[in-house]
């Protein structure tokens, strides 16, 4: 019987185990967590055979490298990045046959933030609630990996090394955003701001800040004048909420925000533009544009 596993060579500087994450939960205060980039973790999935929803890597920045324990089939998406199998360069965006006991380098992103990183079969941790996602925020799921975590693998859907991959040598996928454009519909506090404030969200530029991660998109640019003073009571708090903490500074709430919050929300970022937010480097431009609702 072969050993289906994966042992973590080299960690980097945050990888994750993620999914579609674990939504309906935020009642129990357990936010959704999952991939940030959604659309490049079912790609990767889709193209070693997999279904959208098993669980990938997600790697931030400067990548990682694995060892399986047996000869598997990967594809490695979302930021582009160098790939090398056994110190030979191999195809990003495309499945990849890794030998047993090969090692797999996903290399530094070139451009965007998060790569990701799909084994036919997925990674087969224990779900917590439904999903195998890390939940930086609560602490749910696996921890961020570490040198030497063994990750097991799931079957491949039909059996073998690599189960039924996609014929495909490569696959188009966006690149990350030279600017990011965030759609926005304003509210639900947004009477808590003055006009001038609603004027600064929709026509300044803003920066992501460096203190980005998977809880909220940092903003750095004009502080955002309030009109009404104090805090809130602790009121529900959705992804892609646009939260103002006391520094005026707009927090964009992401996969592993928190499911309550105090400071008042002035919009509300359209949920297909949040996987760009995903690969948004420090000093990207920010522009937030109001839109109505649908």
């Amino acid at each position: 019987m072969t050993d289906r596993a994966l042992v973590v060579v080299r960690a980097g500087a945050l990888t994750t185990v993620q999914d579609r994450g674990r939504p309906g939960h935020a009642h129990l205060g357990v936010p959704r967590s999952g991939a940030l980039d959604a659309p490049a973790a079912a790609l990767v999935n889709r193209l070693v055979g997999n279904p959208a929803d098993a669980a990938v890597l997600e790697t931030t920045l400067n990548g990682c490298a694995v060892r399986p324990r047996s000869t598997v089939t990967v594809a490695v998406g979302g930021a582009p990045c160098p790939v090398t199998v056994a110190g030979r360069p191999v195809a990003w965006g495309a499945p990849v046959v890794v030998p047993s006991g090969a090692l797999l380098e996903v290399g530094t992103a070139t451009s965007g933030l998060r790569s990701y990183v799909a084994v036919a079969g997925g990674i087969a941790v224990e779900p917590v609630l439904g999903s195998r996602s890390t939940d930086l925020l609560s602490g749910l799921g696996p921890p961020p990996l570490t040198d030497g975590t063994v990750l097991p693998l799931g079957v491949p859907p039909l059996g073998g090394a690599g189960g039924r991959h996609a014929r495909a040598d490569v696959a188009p996928q966006p690149g990350p955003p030279a600017e990011l454009v965030l759609r926005v519909t304003l509210g639900p506090r947004d009477d808590w701001f003055t006009a001038r404030a609603l004027r600064d969200l929709t026509s300044r530029v803003y920066r992501v800040s460096a203190a980005a991660n998977r809880i909220g998109l940092r903003t750095e640019g004009p502080p955002l004048e309030r009109a009404v003073a104090g805090e809130l009571p602790s009121e529900g708090m959705v992804l892609g909420a646009v939260q103002v903490p006391p520094d005026g500074l707009p927090v964009v709430f992401l996969a592993d925000h928190p499911t309550t919050g105090g400071y008042p929300v002035i919009a509300v970022v359209r949920a297909a533009d949040l996987p760009a937010a995903a690969q948004a480097v420090p000093g990207t431009p920010v522009r937030f544009t109001a839109v109505r609702h649908r």
